[in-house]
């Protein structure tokens, strides 16, 4: 019987759902069950209103754009990074981690500073029509901001591990280098790059703090679900605010179930089929033909 390096699978088992229901499942139950305080008639207007529908349409499609955008920035950020060696890397590198370290609402001030109509970049925005701040594509970037580290930092591990060769044999055999990046490096890229689409856009329908500042969270057209549920919590609207809540966990934990089954399935795909290589003790030598002793003998 092979020794384990954590003794007993029952009690690791049972700490681990031990420790998962104090931290997620206790807490998330309680917004079902706060929501039962409402009769169906009550929930179903609580989140058909106009309000809440124009809120919870620009949260899930200011997310969805946000994680598109860092997907296709993280992956060349991280191909920098992993392929190319200059002065300043290091810095760089350590500047993708910054938006996890920084506090939302000091990463809002900064946003809002720098892409305000009167702003370092927002004021060439503003020049031309757009609203850099207190617009949509103000969230957008906010979204965009606090998302990018999750696809960097999860496919570049796997940058890191492919084994450059396999370029070069793409190479020799005529492939260029859209070819070699399409058919070669992506596939072996995909799973990883789901799933940071999966964690930035799970991160961006949840956040608060930065979007509050950047969106100007006027009603019907900049307010995020996130800061409908925070006023109706001032109102002392517990009940609505919960019904609000139960709708994103619901959106979110259905998104990140589908994400992750293709992923799974994408990484089963791609996955080299393992064979176990045969002892050379085991392998009995190749029988020589006859034609070819004869041959051996009549030399002699």
């Amino acid at each position: 019987m092979a020794r384990r390096a954590l003794p007993g699978f029952g009690l690791s088992l049972g700490i681990t759902l031990t420790y998962l229901s104090l931290l997620v499942v206790i807490p998330l139950s309680t917004v079902f069950l706060k929501t039962t305080e409402l009769t169906f008639g009550e929930f179903w207007s609580t989140i058909t209103s106009d309000r809440a529908l124009a809120s919870l349409g620009l949260s899930l499609g200011a997310s969805l754009i946000a994680a598109s955008i860092n997907v296709v920035m993280g992956v060349l950020v991280a191909w920098v990074l992993v392929r190319y060696d200059f002065p300043g890397r290091r810095i760089i590198d350590g500047l993708v981690d910054l938006p996890f370290a920084l506090p939302t609402a000091v990463a809002g001030i900064a946003l809002t500073a720098t892409w305000a109509p009167n702003g370092f970049l927002g004021k060439h925005l503003h020049s031309i029509g757009i609203d850099g701040a207190y617009s949509r594509v103000g969230v957008i970037i906010a979204l965009t901001f606090i998302g990018l580290p999750f696809v960097v930092r999860t496919v570049q591990p796997v940058l890191e591990a492919l084994d450059p060769r396999v370029e070069e044999v793409a190479a020799t055999l005529g492939a260029n280098r859209w070819q070699t990046f399409w058919r070669v490096i992506l596939p072996s890229l995909r799973p990883a790059i789901v799933t940071g689409f999966a964690l930035a856009f799970a991160r961006a329908l949840g956040e608060y703090g930065s979007v509050v500042f950047m969106s100007g969270n006027m009603p019907m057209k900049t307010e995020i679900t996130p800061f409908l549920i925070m006023s109706k919590l001032e109102q002392f609207d517990y009940a609505g605010a919960t019904a609000l809540a139960l709708v994103m966990l619901v959106a979110s934990f259905a998104i990140l179930i589908a994400i992750n089954g293709l992923t799974w399935r994408s990484a089963r795909r791609t996955a080299p089929s393992v064979r176990k290589r045969p002892d050379r003790s085991e392998v009995a030598p190749a029988p020589v033909p006859a034609a070819t002793l004869a041959r051996k003998d009549g030399s002699r």
